[in-house]
């Protein structure tokens, strides 16, 4: 029988629960880097017991860390990042030469075929490639080098990287997202990108159209077609059907098209969920209802999904990064709140039950399916 490993970063350390195929009992190891933020950890699709994590402080600043063994033990790795071919240093986004503000890694994203090869999204806003497991970073400069830079902004969080999707039909096709610049492609395997924000309307922007500067929160595709993407952006949800070249609101009676996580169906490319936030200044979930919102048409039908989830008094946030699927026949569904709290739905969104109640605030979700 297939078993489930959910990956928790939080704002105190990462967690690490497991459950059989049944997803009924769950054991709750951690934490790990007890006291760390743990913006984002995640598992090699080609080794599931090579686990990355990114631990970061305010005082000690970021560190890499790397398990071999499944997360039973963990050791950092070489965290030496190469801006432009130079340690250290790096050219602004205006092609003038800066010191490089580091604050953190928010998204690592392992490739789908290599356990040594793990990309990273940083703040502030570029992207790093490890092809010794994390041992050492160069930069895919290409990014920053892009003449729409001197038009990034800083997002509320910061100017991040914080989402990379790898095309599994093309291994030189990347989409990244950044806050709040918008989501950019490479079809090169990043030494070029282009940006793809076509059909984003962000109405706080001079020019509400422009070709960067848009607020996206997060993008997921389907891996049967990494040409279609589905976008949770700061205000409205987006569907792409063309890789990015166009988009289209999917919003449809959503209750509030404002939110942070996105994610699609394991075995449905058009079965996607959004956790609807009140609004850009009041970060929780409207009238103190935990709703996890579903549709079942790609966008525009959306249907609430309650069941075991609480519906009064409730104040909680689900970060970009906080929600997650599983690759099992019955799909499961996993969030983690601002509140410390894990739900896992096993059977796609239809009921949901808590995983466990009290972490520290959640700010990532991951899922490993194991075969046995």
């Amino acid at each position: 029988m297939s078993s489930v490993r959910v990956l928790v970063g939080t704002r105190k350390g990462a967690f690490i629960l497991s459950a059989d195929g049944k997803r009924k009992q769950w054991t709750v190891n951690g934490p790990f880097f007890a006291g760390w933020e743990i913006y984002h950890a995640k598992g090699s699709p080609a080794d599931p017991n090579r686990l990355y994590a990114s631990q970061s402080s305010g005082w000690f600043g970021q560190t890499m860390q790397r398990s071999d063994d499944g997360g039973a033990t963990w050791a950092p790795v070489g965290n030496k990042f190469t801006y432009d071919g130079i340690p250290g240093t790096h050219q602004w986004y205006d092609g003038t030469p800066h010191p490089w503000e580091f604050k953190r890694v928010w998204h690592l994203e392992p490739s789908l075929t290599d356990a040594d090869t793990v990309y990273a999204g940083v703040e502030d806003a570029a992207l790093f490639k490890s092809s010794d497991g994390g041992g050492h970073w160069e930069e895919l400069a290409g990014l920053r080098q892009h003449g729409t830079g001197p038009h990034w902004q800083p997002g509320a969080g910061g100017m991040c990287l914080h989402t990379i999707l790898l095309d599994p039909d093309n291994p030189q096709r990347m989409y990244i997202a950044i806050s709040a610049a918008g989501a950019f492609r490479t079809d090169d395997g990043g030494k070029n990108w282009k940006p793809i924000n076509k059909g984003l309307v962000s109405n706080f922007m001079p020019d509400p159209t422009a070709e960067v500067g848009h607020c996206v929160h997060h993008v997921a595709m389907h891996r049967s077609r990494p040409e279609v993407l589905f976008m949770q952006k700061h205000w409205d949800v987006m569907r792409s059907d063309n890789a990015g070249d166009s988009w289209q609101e999917v919003s449809g009676n959503l209750p509030t098209d404002f939110g942070f996580a996105i994610d699609v169906h394991a075995h449905e490319p058009d079965t996607l969920y959004v956790v609807p936030i009140k609004s850009d200044s009041e970060h929780f979930v409207p009238e103190g209802k935990l709703r996890v919102f579903r549709s079942r048409t790609g966008g525009n039908e959306w249907e609430p999904l309650t069941q075991g989830l609480p519906q009064k008094d409730c104040y909680v946030n689900v970060l970009r990064d906080a929600m997650a699927v599983d690759q099992l026949d019955a799909c499961g569904v996993y969030f983690g709140t601002s509140g410390g709290q894990v739900y896992a739905s096993a059977d796609a969104g239809d009921s949901w039950m808590p995983i466990v109640r009290d972490l520290p605030a959640v700010l990532s979700v991951e899922v490993q399916t194991l075969e046995q």
